[in-house]
């Protein structure tokens, strides 16, 4: 790795950041469509790529932190590597919401499934994690604020859902664990776009040294560490 340039290792490293983003998104929305057809091969498939998901943020992880050790870098590329790490991470637990979603799926029937507007909640939050992994690569600050900006739409999708919910709780017929499954669903995709905007804000660090996350996260610790 010691002997090819920086920048060409930054670059591959971020391609294959890339590269699983799409395959992250494509069993996403393979989830959505596996609980509203009520499809168990599909949902056997969502797990199984689902392990190659983990098994490819571990080795990108590894990665980037032999990246660290055998180059120190410094500045822009340090603030890279551990960006490119914060959302490997972000994009390995998204990978595991569509897991989630399909295990709800003996528990929610069709009719109730379709009361619901999780398809279009669903892509909304899918778009927003295209879109902040289009402003890492294109470095788009402007991309970065509308994905946070953005999540609140979702948030009152969720809110809607949440509210649905409580009501046909209260009704004599109600089915409490087929709700409740309803209500993860919904909150399986709120998740999904609090990610994205996760994403968004290391986008923001990485073009302006800014960190809008919380404190104390051990990466940024490394990154200081190095820097002194």
């Amino acid at each position: 790795m010691s002997e090819r340039p920086v920048h060409e290792l930054i670059k591959e490293l971020s391609q294959i950041l890339v590269q699983l983003s799409e395959k992250v998104l494509e069993n996403f929305f393979l989830s959505l469509n596996a609980i509203k057809h009520k499809d168990v091969d599909s949902a056997r498939r969502i797990r199984m790529v689902d392990k190659e998901i983990d098994m490819a943020e571990v080795d990108l992880e590894e990665r980037c932190l032999a990246f660290l050790a055998l180059q120190q870098p410094v500045a822009r590329d340090l603030r890279t590597i551990v960006t490119i790490i914060k959302i490997n991470d972000d994009l390995e637990r998204i990978g595991d919401l569509a897991v989630h979603i399909v295990d709800r799926m003996p528990e929610i029937s069709q009719e109730l499934l379709e009361s619901f507007a999780f398809e279009t909640m669903g892509m909304h939050a899918g778009v927003m994690v295209k879109q902040s992994i289009e402003a890492f690569v294109s470095k788009d600050r402007t991309l970065a604020d509308e994905v946070c900006a953005n999540d609140e739409e979702i948030d009152i999708m969720h809110r809607a859902a949440f509210k649905k919910v409580t009501r046909l709780m209260k009704t004599e017929d109600a089915n409490v664990d087929e709700l409740i499954a309803a209500l993860s669903i919904s909150r399986y995709i709120e998740r999904m776009a609090d990610h994205a905007t996760m994403i968004a804000r290391e986008v923001i660090y990485l073009i302006t040294g800014e960190i809008v996350r919380h404190k104390g996260d051990f990466y940024e610790n490394l990154l200081e560490s190095l820097e002194d």
